[in-house]
């Protein structure tokens, strides 16, 4: 089982998939799914208007077009209204679903960016642990995979970095 934690841009690096963390139109929004969007450029847009959208909770991949990754995984984290309203299974379910359409694709390497922990408004911490423990169990299953945590600031870093024991 191979997870890595680093600090930067997604859209930058050299991996089978990042995940993006979308809405549920897929049609492109603020915060890490702009970038992805600006990056990949029109064709991304193209092959997303054809999915009809994710629910949240869920997970569809679509080209990287002209990303270094060959592929994006949209997922549709939820929206933190207090937590109560099975968020961090949503959430959980975020990562699960990602990385088993990595697996079904045969795709070797998965950049996840801090999912719905943005305008979602999820606590940062409280995400971290739920990503770190979704990845880590699925991870048990699937060791051929290698997990890539990429904070977009210090604070994410720092509490991947101690959760990982890195």
């Amino acid at each position: 089982m191979k997870i890595d934690v680093l600090q930067g841009d997604i859209t930058k690096l050299d991996v089978d998939a990042i995940v993006n963390a979308a809405n549920s139109s897929l049609l492109g929004g603020g915060g890490v799914d702009g970038a992805i969007h600006r990056v990949a450029g029109p064709e991304l847009l193209a092959e997303c208007r054809t999915l009809g959208g994710c629910p949240t909770g869920e997970a569809r991949i679509t080209g990287g077009y002209r990303l270094k990754a060959r592929h994006v995984i949209h997922t549709v984290g939820p929206i933190f209204r207090g937590g109560s309203q099975g968020e961090a299974a949503l959430l959980a379910s975020c990562y699960k679903s990602s990385l088993k359409l990595a697996v079904e694709n045969g795709l070797h390497s998965v950049a996840f960016p801090n999912i719905s922990t943005g305008v979602y408004g999820y606590p940062k911490e409280e995400a971290a642990q739920i990503a770190v423990k979704a990845v880590q169990d699925f991870l048990a299953t699937a060791d051929s995979l290698h997990v890539i945590f990429c904070c977009f600031d210090d604070e994410n870093l720092r509490l991947y970095r101690s959760m990982l024991g890195l």
